[in-house]
């Protein structure tokens, strides 16, 4: 992979995540990032006056800077705007920011020098990256605090992460022999404006996201085996006269998580004429979720592959003062997403609700000596607290603006919160899908003999590595826990 000259997908940031030294920059990319740099210093020879090359910052942009002050400029850029708060992002988020930000300044637009580039490679490749405080980006004149965080290292400042520890930078690098760098003009801007914190959040999140919808497909249908309900809803010639290419999707894996159930087949001629919407209506809405999904997908790999600073320098005699710094872009489809993985808990929460019933065989509250025991009544209360907790947190970013820069930066994206409640959201997801597995499994015990589907009993097979059958009440929460170990993991086959 070739920084600045490839397209990016978000798997492939992952992947130079864990192995640097896939990306790489070539002559051809090196000839842009240098064409770029000189055409900045042929506009600071010219003395033209272009927006921070040579002028202040935001509402500052009417001051005019010297070619003996740029340098100064620069340096003052990054430590004035290096005033997050909160705790620090989890280190591959950093990393995901660095990828992301040495990609799209490599694409040649930005000004930023050949050796600014590489000083971030040669920390990603040693593994040290800077730490970001969670907090303070409204996500429109870009990532303005997160990015002055990720730049502080370059200048011997600030702290970084080495292994699973956090250091004073200026120690590291004198261990490492690097001396600290002096930005030119513009490369402290170019370096802070970009929405990569914004984008780190999303390619993380899409991750996650990416299997606990296929987690969630498989959940739902173990609790479809458990509380043998019918496959019928997820025949294909239902789906295609509403062609939905989530629901689609979620149908035909349905068919193949149940196929060959001896569970089902026991009672495919009952009387019962259909089940609840959250058995029966799997499809459209874990669907919906992955059009959401795939929706994110497209505006983060377009992000990816993007500039997003400002100005952007076309050539020595031409740059434009834009807004491709703008969050908005980003901050809606995140908000977007946020919402349908909020939906795979709230459906999945009434799965584990409807196993809890005593109905159709199981007992109430998937115990046979309920009354002296609890069984799994409480944890429902867990999921349920997540669930709305969840709800909470759908309430879009986006929707909401505050002016900032004196007003110069008079709509702003939030689309840093976006992406934090995004990730959120996702965790929380983790421990309601743990609860409905506990669930699905202990129902499963009472349909014995008779065995599910291959899949399907192998993932039974996996709860019970950690987690065996309730027979009177124990310490469940451990139970739970352990579950939530296995889906991050990704132990579970959701997959064929």
């Amino acid at each position: 992979m070739i920084y600045g000259i490839d397209t990016f997908s978000f798997h492939d940031v992952l992947e130079i995540c864990k192995n640097p030294n896939k990306a790489q920059l070539t002559q051809e990319a090196k000839n842009q990032i240098i064409k770029s740099q000189n055409n900045v210093k042929q506009i600071v020879e010219s003395d033209r006056t272009v927006y921070g090359i040579n002028t202040g910052f935001g509402p500052l942009c009417d001051v005019k800077i010297s070619e003996e002050e740029t340098a100064q400029l620069q340096y003052n850029l990054i430590i004035s705007h290096a005033v997050g708060v909160g705790k620090p992002i989890d280190k591959e988020f950093s990393k995901i920011m660095m990828i992301a930000k040495i990609h799209a300044l490599s694409k040649g637009f930005s000004g930023v020098s050949l050796e600014v580039i590489e000083r971030f490679i040669v920390m990603l490749e040693k593994d040290i990256i800077p730490v970001v405080p969670e907090q303070g980006s409204v996500g429109a004149s870009g990532d303005l605090a997160p990015l002055s965080h990720l730049v502080l290292p370059l200048l011997g400042l600030g702290q970084v992460w080495v292994g699973n520890e956090i250091f004073e930078t200026a120690e590291i690098l004198e261990k490492n022999k690097l001396e600290p760098l002096v930005l030119g003009p513009k490369e402290g801007l170019g370096l802070i404006n970009g929405t990569q914190f914004i984008l780190a959040h999303a390619i993380k999140g899409l991750e996650k996201f990416e299997y606990l919808l296929d987690l969630a497909d498989m959940t739902a249908a173990m609790s479809l085996e458990a509380y043998r309900g019918s496959s019928s809803p997820f025949k294909k010639e239902l789906h295609d006269i509403r062609p939905f290419e989530g629901s689609k999707k979620v149908a035909a894996r349905m068919l193949k998580f149940l196929k060959d159930s001896d569970n089902l087949k026991s009672h495919e001629y009952c009387d019962r004429v259909q089940d609840p919407y959250s058995m029966r209506c799997v499809p459209q809405v874990h669907g919906a979720s992955r059009n959401a999904f795939e929706h994110l997908k497209i505006m983060a790999e377009t992000e990816l592959n993007s500039v997003t600073d400002n100005p952007i320098v076309l050539s020595a005699e031409e740059s434009i003062s834009g807004g491709n710094f703008h969050g908005q872009l980003m901050a809606m489809p995140l908000d977007y997403a946020t919402l349908a993985v909020a939906e795979l808990g709230n459906i999945s929460d009434r799965r584990s609700y409807l196993l809890l019933e005593g109905k159709y065989g199981l007992p109430r509250l998937l115990t046979e000596s309920s009354g002296l025991n609890s069984g799994f009544m409480i944890p429902q209360y867990t999921s349920a607290a997540l669930v709305t907790e969840n709800k909470t947190l759908c309430f879009p970013a986006s929707a909401d603006s505050i002016p900032t820069s004196l007003g110069q930066e008079d709509h702003v994206s939030m689309g840093s919160i976006s992406g934090r409640k995004f990730n959120q959201v996702l965790g929380n997801l983790v421990n309601i899908l743990a609860v409905e597995l506990m669930f699905a499994a202990q129902g499963l015990e009472f349909r014995r003999p008779a065995k599910c589907s291959k899949i399907i009993e192998e993932n039974h097979a996996i709860v019970r590595l950690k987690v065996a059958k309730l027979e009177d009440d124990r310490l469940i929460g451990k139970d739970m826990l352990a579950i939530a170990e296995l889906i991050n993991e990704r132990k579970f086959v959701v997959n064929f």
